[in-house]
């Protein structure tokens, strides 16, 4: 009797050890951080005016309000699911107070597109209603096969300053995501652009003052401000040579900061890791 009882002990004994999963030295790592953030919501969170993630939605996360599409649909994104904007595409977002507030800003997003023969292609706009351009706004031209050229423009100091920033190329910007920054910091009037984590360069804009933000009710997300139907601004129709970004944009944040470099490029590392 005592061997059958000690028979059944060990069966009992190498059975449970049999049923442990193989030990796995990487659960015990730490989790990898960048510039001391794990995750992208961790950055400047308290300067964070407007998070739009395009996770089957069209949400501001910030405010918890939501935009209007017209013709887009999602589709893959850099995280999860991005707005598939595209030829007479677009969505519209009203602006919320707290946007309408920006003095000082960074204005991240990613994009995947392809290069447009029609004209330029504009991921983002914030809506200037009696002009022809709008208050702020970043746009590819210049486009090749191979390159192209990202432009900056921008309204200062209540409408009466005006900015162009148009000597930044970009190589082989198409079918690939890429993550376009662009920082303005407004003591200094200095605005600094960032594709993919690395400073392209900065300009300063004497006398600029705080951005045009209060004069505007309206984003758009993947044309100009023309370009809608109808059009968003009483300052022009439709252009020839103006057209739609024909890809997919995705991870939209707007801060009311101009976000350090190390801060930018930890966005880019940790939202290209999916956090």
């Amino acid at each position: 009797m005592k061997n059958i009882k000690y028979g059944i002990c060990v069966l009992a004994i190498l059975g449970a050890f049999s049923c442990q999963k193989k030990f796995d030295p990487n659960s015990y790592k730490p989790s990898e951080s960048f510039g001391g953030y794990s995750a992208s919501s961790q950055i400047a969170t308290a300067n964070l005016v407007a998070y739009f993630g395009f996770e089957g939605s069209l949400i501001d996360s910030v405010s918890g309000t939501q935009g209007t599409a017209s013709g887009t649909t999602y589709g893959t994104g850099i995280i999860g699911q991005g707005l598939a904007v595209g030829l007479n595409n677009y969505a519209t977002f009203a602006m919320t107070k707290a946007l309408q507030g920006v003095q000082s800003a960074t204005i991240s997003y990613w994009v995947n597109t392809t290069e447009n023969t029609t004209g330029i292609q504009e991921p983002i706009c914030f809506v200037n209603a009696s002009q022809f351009w709008s208050n702020f706004e970043t746009f590819f031209d210049g486009q090749t096969a191979t390159a192209a050229v990202l432009k900056i423009h921008c309204f200062g100091n209540g409408g009466a300053s005006e900015e162009w920033l148009t000597n930044w190329s970009l190589a082989n910007p198409w079918s690939a995501w890429n993550h376009i920054v662009v920082t303005y910091d407004e003591p200094s009037t200095t605005f600094t652009l960032y594709v993919n984590g690395t400073a392209k360069g900065s300009a300063t804009a004497a006398s600029f003052g705080a951005l045009n933000m209060a004069n505007t009710n309206t984003i758009v997300f993947g044309t100009t401000q023309f370009e809608t139907t109808p059009s968003q601004t009483s300052g022009a129709t439709s252009q020839p040579w103006a057209s739609f970004v024909l890809g997919t944009m995705d991870e939209v944040r707007i801060y009311n900061t101009a976000l350090s470099a190390s801060d930018v490029a930890a966005l880019y590392k940790l939202e290209l890791l999916g956090r």
